[in-house]
């Protein structure tokens, strides 16, 4: 499966968001529609700065036509989460009505049918437009999730990471992810060609065209003006706060491959993780930095879904760019995950298990059977202590060698 197309390299192309599985399965959680939707909440993030904000920047590459739309200008949706000077004022929905309501007509993940989900009822733990505590500037970290995937999968690493005194942007690919939805509720679905390396091609090269455009627009937020192209009001203070002589990326699947291409082509970006993400469109082509490596800090987060863990001893691309790579690395493997363990999937699915009895094949299919609250700690710590190391300058331990508090990630050298 190393050598073959991956899942694991642009995982859950699906026609609607999460459709399927990681492993392609179709299986229905046994409860119906016609029950209540069942609710959930995602993990609290746990840094010294409890009071987070969050808000939405629409973004307009005016002088870039979209990939996948003939005859439409590339435009995007960012979320941009950090420290706020206060906790107070509502929370953040989790999912933008547009998107929770597609969400809810298809059988998402393959395990929770169309309805019985609350969706729309989720929340974040971070106030909406509150205002960015800019007493000093701070490191900035692009997130980027799977193939097909929305980036609100990435919360609750963006949520500790902002608690822990970072602003954190999480980037939707549109008419890749599916669905986005654009200020005045208008609601871009997935609109891709046929599977296939160049499709896989396609969107990496428009992924990494997305993270430059991203940085401009956040270095043009720094000069003090707004880059949100309906000019809606911003946060006080969110612009002082960006400090962006560091920046790092990280991004599951897709977006990691994503974070290691953009360091390739864009020296702006310090440090970066791969959750994942396989470096290769099919046997023997691989992406191009996995064939180079990098000169600066980098993370790869492996599961075992499919079957043996994934590390750079045993997938070709991946060791291909450990072995080519000069800057600081590590390689982490949790053998008892399995690919969206490094997703909110990995709270969102325990927390649903008991309402809508999922069944035990697909959990494990999903996130492996690794303790749950264990591996949110744990994904949290190493991805926290890498930008800690990599943009700070700080001595974090916990990378240097394994540890008991986190016994189910393995070191590979």
């Amino acid at each position: 499966m190393r050598s073959s197309v991956p899942r694991r390299l642009l995982a859950a192309a699906a026609v609607l968001p999460l459709a399927l599985s990681a492993c392609g399965t179709s299986a229905h959680a046994t409860k119906t529609a016609a029950a209540a939707p069942a609710a959930f909440e995602l993990p609290r993030p746990t840094g010294p700065h409890q009071a987070v904000g969050t808000t939405e920047l629409h973004l307009v590459d005016a002088g870039r036509a979209d990939p996948w739309v003939p005859g439409r200008t590339r435009e995007l949706m960012v979320s941009v989460w950090y420290p706020a000077t206060r906790a107070s004022g509502p929370k953040a929905p989790y999912l933008r009505p547009g998107v929770a309501e597609e969400l809810s007509k298809v059988d998402a993940l393959g395990v929770f049918k169309a309805g019985t989900v609350d969706w729309a009822g989720a929340r974040t733990h971070a106030a909406e437009g509150a205002p960015a505590d800019a007493r000093r500037a701070r490191p900035v970290v692009l997130y980027s999730p799977g193939f097909g995937v929305p980036r609100a999968l990435g919360t609750t690493i963006a949520e500790e990471l902002a608690s822990r005194g970072y602003v954190v942007v999480t980037v939707d690919h549109t008419y890749e992810t599916a669905p986005v939805e654009f200020p005045g509720g208008r609601v871009e679905l997935q609109r891709l060609p046929p599977q296939g390396p160049q499709r896989l091609k396609t969107g990496l090269d428009a992924r990494v065209k997305d993270t430059r455009l991203v940085l401009d627009r956040l270095a043009a937020l720094r000069a003090g003006r707004n880059p949100d192209a309906e000019g809606r009001t911003l946060p006080s203070g969110l612009g002082r706060s960006l400090d962006l002589s560091r920046v790092g990326m990280f991004g599951h699947s897709a977006g990691g491959i994503e974070a290691a291409e953009a360091m390739r082509t864009d020296r702006r970006v310090d440090a970066g993780i791969d959750m994942d993400g396989t470096m290769q469109y099919a046997e023997n082509d691989f992406v191009r930095v996995a064939e180079t490596g990098l000169d600066r800090p980098f993370m790869l987060m492996g599961a075992a879904s499919g079957g043996s863990p994934q590390t750079h001893l045993t997938t070709p691309s991946w060791g291909s760019f450990w072995n080519r790579s000069t800057g600081w690395k590590r390689d982490l493997n949790v053998p008892a995950a399995s690919h969206y363990s490094y997703t909110d999937v990995q709270a969102i699915l325990p927390a649903l298990d008991g309402a809508l009895d999922v069944p035990a094949e697909h959990r494990t299919a999903l996130i492996g059977t690794v303790d749950p609250e264990r591996m949110t700690a744990s994904v949290r710590a190493y991805v926290t202590a890498f930008f800690d190391r990599a943009l700070l300058g700080r001595h974090r331990p916990v990378l240097d060698r394994p540890s008991p508090r986190h016994p189910d990630v393995r070191f590979i050298r």
